[in-house]
């Protein structure tokens, strides 16, 4: 359970920085599934701030290795300034996506934030990629394969310096869980900076609770723990409404273990909820299981635990 109850929503409607269109319903698909009723029944306080607004995704090719950067850049500082505003009013905001590049916006604002007030910074990048890819190693130029760079300082100076401080955190405080889709360049790099990754690979072999202990380990008191939960990091069997499915991901089993363990840290404090795609998802299916996954992070076990 986190030991603040009082949430703020922001909807994100983009997906500026994806290689599908339809990301930007994903707010919307989150408040349909009826995430803040259901937050809301666990005793917490839940305020819908409304959405963010930016500019229309204009599908363009990319320009030296970047589609959309300047749209990107304009969605990101609104992210930035909208979830920084609710850390400093003391609220624990959910970024509800759009797609993954947000998490720039979402992360250097939360780093921002610890800055400011002395804490510590841990981040679970729940993702089936690592999204550390730059304009040289990207296939694609979409931006939503870059965050986790863009924050560690690899990426154009108009993204690198939103939160006011390059790179806006270190490697060392992330932990990536789930990952099964790495570009052979972008491979390379991750290993190079030292990102420590929890791979479907590791998963397998270890299981998630062993995964979660060690993702998890040394948070104290002063430690802030954002999760920035890509809905791709689930298996497309239980969760197919994203545009970029990668199969054998977490089951539905290892999906909750994962967000209880987390809730029984009592450390969250910002979430992102990214690339809940509708257009590709089947009757909500796919926004009623993240809001059931949402739920477990927020307290809901099957039995009362002491």
């Amino acid at each position: 359970m986190t030991s603040n109850t009082r949430i703020s929503l922001i909807g994100a409607p983009t997906d500026i920085g994806a290689g599908a269109r339809g990301a930007s319903m994903g707010p919307e698909a989150l408040r349909v599934a009826g995430i803040q009723a259901t937050l809301q029944a666990h005793g917490l306080e839940v305020l819908d701030r409304g959405n963010v607004a930016g500019p229309a995704n204009p599908w363009l090719p990319p320009v030296d290795g970047y589609r959309h950067l300047h749209e990107v850049v304009a969605w990101n500082q609104a992210v930035h300034a909208a979830m920084f505003a609710e850390l400093q009013g003391g609220r624990l905001p959910i970024l509800l996506g759009g797609d993954h590049c947000l998490g720039i916006g979402s992360i250097s604002a939360v780093a921002r934030h610890c800055r400011a007030t002395g804490k510590k910074l841990r981040v679970l990048w729940l993702d089936a990629h690592a999204d550390f890819n730059t304009s040289v190693l990207t296939p694609s130029g979409n931006i939503h394969g870059m965050p986790v760079a863009c924050l560690c300082g690899h990426g154009p100076q108009e993204l690198i310096e939103i939160g006011g401080h390059v790179p806006a955190i270190h490697p060392k405080v992330v932990r990536q869980i789930g990952i099964r889709s790495v570009d052979p360049g972008e491979k390379r790099f991750v290993h190079q900076v030292g990102l420590e990754v929890f791979d479907m690979r590791y998963i397998d072999e270890m299981g998630m609770r062993h995964t979660m202990e060690l993702a998890l380990a040394t948070l104290d008191a002063n430690t802030h723990l954002h999760v920035s939960f890509d809905v791709d990091f689930l298996d497309p069997e239980i969760a197919p409404g994203v545009g970029t499915t990668v199969p054998g991901g977490p089951t539905y089993r290892e999906a909750q273990l994962c967000m209880e363990m987390i809730a029984d840290t009592g450390r969250l404090a910002s979430l992102d909820v990214m690339e809940l795609n509708p257009a590709l998802d089947i009757r909500n299916k796919t926004a009623a299981l993240a809001l059931d996954l949402i739920e477990s992070l927020f307290g809901k076990s099957t039995l009362m635990r002491a």
